[in-house]
């Protein structure tokens, strides 16, 4: 089977991008984002999680929490790419919310394929935010890598670096019991459940690990189950944190250069200068391949499946790289104010090294894609 033209990106994935690049310019300017997440400078600063809840119910009245549940679910049932189109306008806006974490969860949970699954999909659908609470201590996100074990229908153990914990009212944990690896749903409201805040460079989001403490679970994929939707959900899962980078360095291309275009040097604007041109184009050139694998891997999510997890880690690579690239530009482009907390600049820089990170670097998924493509010859 081949990709749909422009990797099944219609009039629908249009719109619904539009409307989210409108809504984040009116709520969420760059300004309006700094003075919520980066009023205080000090580095001896409370670990806070500093979003609007307002913002985030209005997401769930226009839908875009519906995007990838089935309509059997309450959901709308778009392809990937919707998905993908929205996270990249989130990470354009650097936006603090758990529709990303949201998403993942949909996608783990919509591999599970149970009635339970179903039906936490259905709570999602009506507004319940959701968190992936899969990795360990040493920070893997292997399907089968979990710290937590249950025993009769409870769980006790920590999830390591879960992601907006603090915004999440569900997470999706595996565990490990004689019979293998599950997934469970808990409330984060549970009895049981400590949630201890991480402090990450990030300001634009929280991570926390997680305590169970004998706390009572709900099964959505049987043991020795769990692995397999893992893994059946990670292209996506890598497609949307490679939108969110991709979206970033749009913003930090965008605004870097709007500046080399007003900040004069020797009499000119210093993006004149070849020193500056150069870097500029080279940080265009990374986006738009990181953009291109990224939508490509969310095409073949559902139109080739087989394809769907060598082009979301390639995607993963290649952003992650770019990520980092672009951030570093952008700080060293801006000259002397790039370094200052007063910049917007830092906060996308943040978010590009937490993503970069975020179920593994750019090193690490191109020794995935070694291990698949070289490994069996």
């Amino acid at each position: 089977m081949t990709q749909s033209k422009n990797f099944g990106f219609g009039e629908d994935e249009m719109m619904l991008r539009d409307a989210a690049r409108k809504f984040f310019a009116d709520n969420c300017p760059p300004d309006q984002l700094h003075r919520l997440v980066a009023n205080n400078p000090d580095i001896h600063r409370p670990i806070e999680n500093k979003w609007q809840p307002e913002l985030w119910q209005a997401i769930c009245e226009l839908g875009w929490h519906l995007v990838c549940i089935p309509e059997d679910c309450g959901g709308i049932g778009m392809p990937l790419v919707a998905a993908v189109a929205l996270a990249e306008e989130v990470g354009k806006a650097a936006f603090p919310s758990p529709l990303l974490s949201t998403f993942n969860s949909t996608f783990v949970l919509n591999a599970c394929g149970t009635n339970t699954a179903k039906q936490t999909l259905e709570s999602i659908a009506n507004g319940r935010a959701a968190t992936l609470a899969i990795t360990n201590q040493k920070g893997s996100w292997e399907p089968l890598d979990t710290d937590v074990r249950i025993d009769n229908g409870k769980l006790t153990g920590s999830a390591w670096f879960v992601q907006d914990a603090s915004k999440a009212d569900l997470l999706v944990v595996s565990a490990a019991s004689n019979d293998g690896v599950g997934l469970y749903v808990v409330n984060t409201s549970a009895t049981g459940v400590n949630i201890i805040a991480d402090g990450i460079i990030d300001l634009t989001r929280d991570q926390a690990h997680i305590e169970f403490n004998h706390v009572d679970a709900v099964e959505v994929s049987a043991p020795g189950k769990g692995g397999e939707a893992i893994s059946q959900a990670m292209p996506a899962i890598l497609a949307v944190t490679s939108a969110d980078m991709v979206g970033a360095g749009e913003w930090l291309l965008q605004t870097t250069t709007e500046y080399a275009t007003t900040r004069v040097q020797f009499e000119r604007p210093i993006g004149f200068f070849q020193a500056v041109k150069h870097p500029l184009v080279n940080v265009m050139i990374e986006i738009d391949q990181a953009k291109s694998l990224t939508y490509a891997a969310a095409s073949a999510y559902h139109e080739e499946p087989e394809r769907a997890d060598i082009l979301a880690r390639m995607a993963k690579s290649r952003a992650s790289d770019m990520a980092a690239f672009s951030a570093n530009r952008a700080v060293q482009l801006h000259g002397g104010i790039g370094f200052t907390w007063e910049c917007f600049v830092h906060l996308y820089f943040k978010r590009q090294m937490h993503n970069r990170s975020l179920f593994g670097d750019g090193e690490y998924q191109r020794e995935q894609l070694a291990n698949s493509l070289i490994a069996p010859l």
